[in-house]
């Protein structure tokens, strides 16, 4: 039986699990292959013996600024070709997203995304067998997630 896959919009609310922000605008891009985080300060420090990766989430003037420092300590680097063609070396993070009810483990690239229209570009990495994309609409997702409202049922898929 072939799995059903969930129609949502070109954008959509979500929430970021491990930053517990609910709400925060996405752009479902099937376009890019991995997803990107809107992040600045982005850089590694050295700890004693260890390395890890130091940022802030999105930036002064998103509503969700907070001015408070995330650490990783698992995190890779990636070679991303940027939609006008140029390959950047991006720091990449795992973090757990919620769609919906339904929480995924999503790999994100951090970059400066202060130009874009949204924080977050969700790519088709994430989406492939999970989701339809209706371009069309935005905002399909249910609203629960905009106002904030937890769904204690969630399972990290």
């Amino acid at each position: 039986m072939a799995k059903v896959k969930q129609i949502i919009g070109r954008k959509e609310y979500i929430s970021l699990i491990d930053f517990n922000l609910n709400g925060v605008e996405a752009k479902i891009d099937t376009g890019a292959y991995t997803s990107s985080l809107h992040c600045h300060k982005i850089r590694e420090e050295k700890i004693g013996e260890k390395t890890i990766l130091k940022c802030e989430l999105f930036d002064p003037k998103h509503i969700n600024f907070n001015n408070r420092p995330f650490n990783f300590d698992k995190y890779s680097i990636a070679k991303v070709r940027s939609s006008n063609g140029t390959i950047q070396k991006r720091f990449k993070i795992k973090i757990k997203v919620k769609f919906e009810t339904k929480v995924y483990l999503v790999e994100f690239t951090l970059t400066n995304r202060s130009k874009m229209r949204s924080p977050v570009l969700i790519g088709r990495k994430i989406l492939k067998g999970k989701f339809i994309v209706d371009v069309s609409k935005k905002y399909l997702l249910n609203s629960n997630i905009k106002n904030g409202v937890k769904n204690e049922n969630s399972n990290i898929i």
